[in-house]
């Protein structure tokens, strides 16, 4: 059976599972097996496939046809141009996300110097890896309750050539860390426990869950961030958060009612869809 073949075939299977990229998922799964990029794959869709490889890719086709998510399939996930390694025990990482650490260096500019930044609830480690690489100078402190999601975000440090930048701690936000931040950011769990239920079973079954529920109004961490950012944050610090649907109002209440904040903006996502609300300690 030829690579054309077999992709075809393995997209009709994924239509009828319910898949939203039947094609881009078989093209990943295929990649990941034969050790090639999206160029050699698409260059040579007459290559043969041997009777081996042919059983490896259906033993991960069906694995994604059973809902498990391509990245923990393959392992990884592509993030701001960058490979990042993925588990079950980290989220994987989002395309909105970027809009954050967008936002975060239209703020600060490279090198960075002097600047300490931290990261609260880091998972796979994106936010932080990304900043240290871009702020080169910056000193990141990157925090999380989980040590499985640690583990796999030290390794992606260590990928990038970033991990004597990045100070990696167990910790419930800043709990036991010392010193104040130029800038705090933070992509939370902000999931209500309704909306969890309706989430699809592909999220429900595999992903996380304490990295997705935020209690019944979806707003128990950021509560915790911003009281924590009115005591870490130095004065004219900034705090950067990641918010879901229909949170923009409710997190700038929680902005206000603390009192020392200023400067209090939405930023959308390219779908239109408020994403990531900032805000300068007076």
């Amino acid at each position: 059976m030829d690579i054309k073949t077999l992709l075809a075939g393995a997209a009709h299977e994924l239509v009828f599972c319910g898949s939203a990229s039947p094609r881009l998922d078989a093209d990943l799964l295929l990649m990941h097996l034969l050790k090639i990029d999206r160029v050699r794959l698409l260059a040579y869709p007459e290559r043969d496939i041997t009777d081996e490889q042919a059983a490896a890719f259906r033993g991960l086709l069906e694995r994604r046809k059973k809902g498990e998510p391509v990245s923990y399939i393959i392992g990884q996930k592509e993030f701001w141009n960058l490979r990042f390694m993925v588990t079950p025990a980290v989220l994987i990482p989002r395309p909105e996300t970027e809009c954050l650490l967008e936002e975060v260096l239209r703020f600060y500019s490279p090198p960075g110097k002097n600047l300490r930044i931290g990261d609260i609830g880091t998972g796979s480690g994106i936010i932080a890896i990304v900043l240290a690489g871009e702020l080169p100078e910056a000193r990141v402190v990157a925090t999380d309750i989980s040590a499985g999601a640690l583990a796999v975000a030290g390794s992606n440090a260590l990928l990038h050539g970033v991990a004597g930048n990045i100070a990696f701690l167990q910790a419930d936000i800043f709990q036991g860390i010392y010193g104040d931040f130029d800038v705090i950011c933070s992509n939370p769990p902000y999931i209500t426990t309704e909306k969890y239920a309706l989430l699809p079973e592909g999220i429900r079954n595999f992903e996380p869950p304490e990295a997705l529920l935020a209690g019944q109004d979806g707003l128990s961490l950021y509560r915790k961030i911003i009281a924590e950012g009115a005591r870490r944050l130095k004065q004219g610090g900034r705090i950067f958060m990641e918010t879901g649907e229909d949170q923009k109002n409710a997190v700038i209440s929680l902005l206000q009612e603390e009192g020392c904040y200023a400067d209090i903006y939405c930023r959308s996502d390219y779908g239109g869809m408020d994403r990531v609300l900032s805000a300068r300690k007076r």
